[in-house]
Formats: structure tokens, C-alpha cells, sequence
């Protein structure tokens, strides 16, 4: 598609348009998946966000086995290895690391970016794991002093007008990637999940006008374009992490004739379904948003609100399978992934596959093929 290649083109000059942007006095803030850093603050106050996605590189945790045990998710050592052997020029740029610690992982990549990396300044914020009010206080509490850092850092004030308007910006890429979504529960589908996923993990790094300028365009094309060839199962696939560069899942179930239609993931995957509302105060807008009203992740506390919308999208969705893909040592997911088959199975009559991995290619291909592709087979059957 042609919104594609716009999106490859503005990404091949997008390290040095960072470097023209910071000769111009602007400021690159890095900061780490999740979904828990409002975008908004960092665009109001002049600065270019850019969030660490990258990963599925078997030799970046070679790198990272000299700052970190092998007990932590691979893709967090890999954003540790990123990082510190500075190889990734997106990993260099930033001036100021954001990092919202969600759990021991995250913590485990703040803790070390901040001893072996001490050029680059980190500014650390805590996310509890449950939702009600005082969970959203804290949360609210953590974006104020980040309001009130970046504010420090740029020397540009957030005013009310810049907030509203950063934030209009981004419901509307928001309110863009959940109409795409949408075209995916028809029964003639015309968006892979390889331009989807590549649509978010662009949006990490590109410049947000241009994304949504991309978003309309693709959107456009998604609605007149001729459906995919293929009419094989529907599947969810759903996880902890989606990084960059990690798409040998997607890759082997489109291989086997299978077909993804919904993408559910903590990390890698930007949060769309829902948008910050401007009916009060905008920093409340906020919190709320990005901390009560989207879907939890699989450490939160109780875990019913994740595992209730999965069953929501396998449904709407029409799902024939769901692949639950996780990362080794996530042991949030690793509980979940013992006792949701039942829950699964009950409620919508489908076997559950779960794939786990640790960016080894070579030892993992061979074994995760044989599986999906059976799987795939047991589901047309």
C-alpha cells in the first residue's frame, strides 16, 4: 500500500531528522513500552517522543548477559543491550529516558540504565497494579512531576491550549488505528496483521502529524482495496510483547494459512480503543485514560478485566484459534497461560495454543512451526 511506503520513506530519514530537530534546540524523549507514558505531555511541550520497541535479536541478549542476569523477560534485556552497547542509533539519541515501572522487568531495565548509562538522564515513575481510586491518584501524582520535569528540562511551559491540542492529535491517531481494527471483523478482510503491526510499531518513532497523515491514507486504501487471498482460520493472537522485528508468529500463521485478525499485547501494540476526554481537568483526562480506562495487563490485580476483554474480541472478532505467544520469565503471563485454556474452552468452545519464546530463532523455529501448523490443521478440520 501506498500509506506504507510513505510510512517507510519518512522512517529512513527519521534519525536524521532528530538530529536537525535537536540542532534546532528541541528535545528527544526516549521512553519505554508499555503505554503508560502520555505522549501528549512530551508533544506540548515541543519535544519528540520516541518509544524502545525494538527487539526479537537472539544476539542483543548475548550482549546484555554482561549487565543482566538471564532470570528477566528477553525483550527488557534486550532493551538493556539496546541501550548500553548503543548500537541502535534510537537507543542514542534521546536526551531524556522516560520510564514507567509496570513491573520487576521494567524495574530490572531502569535499575541498569540508570548505573551503566548515566549520561543520559532517566526519569522513573511508578504504575500500580490495580485500579481504583487511590491506584489513580498515584498514577495521576507520577504525570504531574513528569508534567513538571519535562517542563524543567525543555524550558516551554504545558499550557491548557497546548495539552488540549497535543491531545486532540492524539485521539485522532488513536480514534484512526481503531477504525482500521474494525475492518478486520469483516468477513472479507483487507488489512493484514503485518501492515497493522507495522503500523503501530511506526507510530513509535515517526513523527505524529505524518502518522496520522499515514493513518487517513491507509485507512482510505484499506476501505476500497481488494480483501486478502486468504480464507483460512481467524486467529487472535494475544501476549505480553509484540516488539519490532519479532514476527516469526505472524509469519509461520499466515505461512500455514491461517489468518490473524486481532493483535492483543501489553507491549509493542499501542493502547486504541478508547480516548482522552477534554471535559474538565486535562491532566484527570489523562490519568484516566491511560491508567482506568484501558485494558490492564496481565500483572494487574485481579486479572478478570484482561482475560474478560480477550473473550470479547475472540467473539466480535469471529476467532476461530487464539495463539497466546509469550516471552520466557514473564511469569505474569506464565500463570495466566496454565488456567485461561479452561476459561477459553468454556466460553467459546476453542482450544487455546501457547507458544513461548526467547528470541532463539534457530532452536525455536523447527518446534514452533510443527505446532502452529498442526494446530491450524486441528482448527479446519
Amino acid at each position: 500500500m501506498k500509506a506504507l511506503e510513505k510510512l517507510d520513506a519518512h522512517l529512513k530519514t527519521r534519525i536524521e531528522d532528530l538530529g536537525k530537530a535537536k540542532k534546532e534546540g528541541r528535545k528527544v524523549i526516549g521512553y519505554t513500552a508499555g503505554g503508560y507514558l502520555p505522549e501528549e505531555l512530551v508533544l506540548a511541550c515541543g519535544a519528540i517522543p520516541i518509544c524502545y520497541v525494538q527487539s526479537g535479536d537472539n544476539n542483543a541478549l548475548k550482549d546484555a548477559g554482561s549487565y543482566i542476569c538471564r532470570w528477566i523477560d528477553p525483550f527488557w534485556r534486550s532493551q538493556i543491550a539496546y541501550l548500553t552497547s548503543k548500537k541502535d542509533p534510537y537507543y542514542t539519541i534521546a536526551d531524556l529516558i522516560v520510564i514507567p515501572v509496570t513491573d520487576n522487568h521494567v524495574r530490572a531495565f531502569s535499575n541498569t540504565a540508570g548505573f551503566y548509562t548515566p549520561e543520559v538522564e532517566s526519569f522513573v515513575f511508578g504504575v500500580p497494579h490495580v485500579k481504583d481510586d487511590l491506584a489513580l491518584g498515584y498514577y495521576l501524582d507520577g504525570i504531574k512531576r513528569l508534567k513538571d520535569k519535562l517542563e524543567e528540562f525543555t524550558g516551554v511551559e504545558i499550557t491548557e491550549s497546548k495539552l488540549k491540542e497535543a491531545i486532540q492529535l492524539c485521539n485522532r491517531e488513536r480514534e484512526l488505528f481503531r477504525q482500521i481494527s474494525l475492518l478486520r471483523k469483516e468477513d472479507k478482510v483487507a488489512v493484514s496483521s503485518r501492515d497493522f503491526v507495522a503500523l503501530h510499531h511506526g507510530s513509535f518513532l515517526a513523527d505524529k502529524e505524518v502518522m496520522v497523515d499515514v493513518l487517513e491514507s491507509y485507512l482510505e486504501e484499506a476501505r476500497s482495496g481488494k480483501p486478502l487471498s486468504t480464507g483460512g482460520p481467524r486467529i487472535l493472537l494475544t501476549g505480553s510483547t509484540l516488539a519490532s522485528g519479532d514476527t516469526k508468529v505472524m509469519d509461520i500463521i499466515e505461512e500455514s494459512g491461517g489468518m490473524v485478525v486481532m493483535e492483543e499485547f501489553a507491549e509493542g501494540m499501542r493502547p486504541y480503543w478508547g480516548s482522552v476526554e477534554l471535559d474538565g481537568d486535562l491532566m484527570s483526562d489523562l490519568a484516566r485514560a491511560y491508567f482506568m480506562q484501558r485494558v490492564c495487563p496481565g500483572w494487574f490485580r485481579p486479572g478478570t478485566e484482561r482475560l474478560d476483554f480477550l473473550i470479547k474480541l475472540v467473539e466480535e472478532y469471529r476467532a476461530a484459534g487464539l495463539v497466546w505467544y509469550q516471552l520466557m520469565y514473564r511469569e505474569s503471563y506464565k500463570v495466566e497461560s496454565y488456567f485461561f485454556p479452561e476459561i477459553l474452552k468454556q466460553k467459546t468452545g476453542l482450544n487455546m495454543l501457547v507458544l513461548e519464546s526467547e528470541y532463539d530463532t534457530g532452536a525455536e523455529m523447527g518446534t514452533m512451526k510443527t505446532r502452529l501448523e498442526t494446530y491450524i490443521r486441528t482448527i479446519r478440520s
